[in-house]
């Protein structure tokens, strides 16, 4: 909620003739849905610049501003405060003396931080306003420094008689450092090492880790927002001691080499427990290695914060919250088929319920519900479990995925028997998971009968808040995507900063693709029409394909049209007509 403080910063800029009234009511309004300060939402509106807002601010709060850039830091000052307040909430000490700190900040009104500062360091806090894109820059010019330095001072430590440790020196390594990602004066090297790649890791936001042997060449790449991007990679000789290290904290054998193997650990880190799932790989020039990060903090259990328009949400909404019925969720590996899965249980997850989940793995542990993993080697399967659930007494079953004929029946019986049951399964869109139904063996009439929805999604990135910028897009790429161009459209690129690591985007969200089983298209299904046919009459009742949401995030300016066109399909001449029509009510 905006506070009295915001409210009158708003008023002044309303003074100083910088927005309108109407503005304001705008960015307050967004403000509720967002959570950035109302300068922040002001600048990325385009309604008032960095000084603009700052310069208020500091008439407002008679606090200086300052250029960091005319300044040198001391390392010593930098070190008055925990690096992860400093990230956290962007802020940099800019000097100390005595027991005087002065802290560099975009929103010097933030008296809770100010607070915690001054209770943290027992200094006396002096704020001074500076730009959020200089204090970033400062971060990055200060702070990535020294985390290289501490990577390469990592890296110069390890002797080549370490790179030699025998399985049972690696065996003793004691169990705290698998628990624990702090960096003690006193651990070895290696562990430093891969210590570091993991803190990285998270500080980054990735979601995967790959650690990848070439015949010179030992390649590290973090998956952020989807896309691999390379890192600084460790020297081709310490390729066994980092494979080792990584196979020890997962409990996996590091004599087998020969075979895949699939572990996991947990992390502390800052307060918050992180699972890792790995999975080792033997590849041409050793052991290839993925990691994937599970942070359930970053796990979004709101169905508001998953990128639904609103009609969209209200069709979802309705039928996860059916008593009974089927509810398939489709999209490739990475498409956040499981978070979607996991907001609509929370959303429905109530004590009247008995909800009970298999998966393979449990990725996210949620409170209140049953939740199973699968374990294939000891006969639990996916079908195994699902009749166990039914002698359960159960009200909402969740699958992981449908991927036989054995799990398919059996969703389709506890469906028409009185059960909610969810779960995903691959399939390119919405129309084509009947098909995919029906060619493993389920009968059109039992797909009918137990089928309440089908919900397709994509993953496309979200344009960086700190660099965002107007551009013209080409005629062609328009054209591509089936937008007519038109000068009153405004369309919005990242320019790159610190913030967004130089790639424009920060985030991802959620393209979905809603179709709900209406007795037309039951009717449809049995009658054996193709999927083009099934997809044409969903769209004619009203469904809203993945090109479509893409173009509908594009006009509100939320991502680009590059990476709508990149994670959709190109679409039929019928949709695009849709589509355009859209626009035209749009503009």
């Amino acid at each position: 909620m905006p506070t009295a403080m915001e409210k009158r910063l708003g008023e002044l800029l309303i003074e100083d003739q910088i927005i309108t009234e109407d503005d304001l009511k705008i960015a307050m309004h967004k403000q509720k849905e967002t959570g950035l300060s109302l300068g922040r939402i002001l600048i990325n509106m385009g309604r008032a610049s960095e000084w603009e807002v700052a310069a208020t601010l500091g008439k407002q709060l008679n606090v200086p501003f300052v250029t960091l850039s005319h300044y040198e830091i001391d390392p010593e000052v930098l070190e008055s405060i925990p690096r992860d307040l400093v990230f956290r909430y962007k802020i940099i000490p800019v000097d100390k003396t005595g027991d005087t700190l002065t802290i560099a900040l975009a929103d010097p009104s933030n008296i809770y931080l100010l607070d915690e500062l001054k209770l943290l360091t027992h200094c006396q806090i002096i704020p001074v306003i500076s730009f959020e894109s200089d204090i970033q820059e400062a971060i990055g010019k200060y702070y990535k420094k020294d985390q290289e330095e501490n990577f390469h001072e990592a890296l110069k430590d390890i002797t080549d008689q370490e790179l030699e440790v025998l399985e049972e020196e690696r065996q003793a390594v004691q169990a705290e450092e698998d628990d624990d990602l702090s960096l003690e004066a006193d651990d070895a090297p290696v562990v430093q090492l891969v210590n570091l790649m993991i803190a990285e890791a998270l500080k980054m936001g990735a979601s995967d880790i790959h650690v990848e042997p070439y015949e010179r060449s030992l390649r590290l790449r973090y998956r952020i927002d989807g896309v691999l991007q390379e890192m600084p990679p460790p020297p081709k000789k310490f390729q066994n001691a980092i494979i080792s290290r990584i196979k020890i904290l997962s409990d996996l054998d590091i004599a087998e080499k020969r075979l895949p193997q699939d572990g996991r650990f947990k992390v502390r880190q800052q307060n918050k427990s992180v699972d890792f799932r790995v999975s080792c790989c033997p590849v041409a020039h050793g052991e290839k290695v993925v990691i994937r990060v599970l942070d359930q903090s970053n796990l979004q259990v709101r169905l508001t914060d998953l990128g639904f328009e609103a009609p969209v949400l209200r069709k979802f909404e309705s039928e996860i919250r059916k008593p009974w019925g089927m509810v398939l969720v489709t999209g490739p590996t990475g498409s956040g088929k499981s978070t979607t899965l996991y907001s609509a249980l929370s959303t429905i997850n109530d004590p009247s319920k008995n909800i009970s989940t298999i998966e393979d793995p449990i990725e996210y542990q949620l409170q209140g519900i049953n939740q199973v993993a699968a374990r294939p080697d000891i006969g639990l399967t996916f079908a195994a479990g699902l009749r166990s659930f039914l002698r359960q007494d159960p009200d909402i079953i969740m699958v992981g995925e449908i991927r036989d004929l054995e799990t398919a029946e059996i969703a389709v019986k506890a469906a028409l028997t009185g059960h909610l049951v969810l779960s995903t399964i691959h399939t390119n869109d919405a129309p084509s998971t009947v098909n995919r139904l029906t060619n493993m063996g389920v009968e059109p009439f039992l797909v009918t009968a137990s089928l309440n929805m089908i919900v397709a999604q994509r993953l496309v990135r979200r344009i960086c808040n700190e660099c965002k910028e107007e551009y013209t897009p080409s005629p062609e790429l328009l054209d591509a995507i089936g937008i007519p161009a038109k000068a009153n459209q405004p369309f919005y690129q990242g320019a790159g900063c610190q913030v967004c690591n130089g790639t424009g985007y920060k985030g991802r969200v959620a393209l979905y693709e809603v179709m709900v089983m209406s007795d037309r298209l039951r009717d449809a299904v049995i009658d054996g029409v193709s999927t083009n046919q099934l997809k044409r009459l969903a769209m004619a009742e009203g469904m809203q394909t993945l090109r479509m949401a893409g173009i509908n995030k594009v006009l509100e300016g939320r991502t680009t049209i590059s990476e709508v066109l990149s994670a959709t399909m190109a679409d039929t001449v019928q949709e695009i007509a849709v589509a355009t029509d859209k626009e035209d009510q749009v503009a």
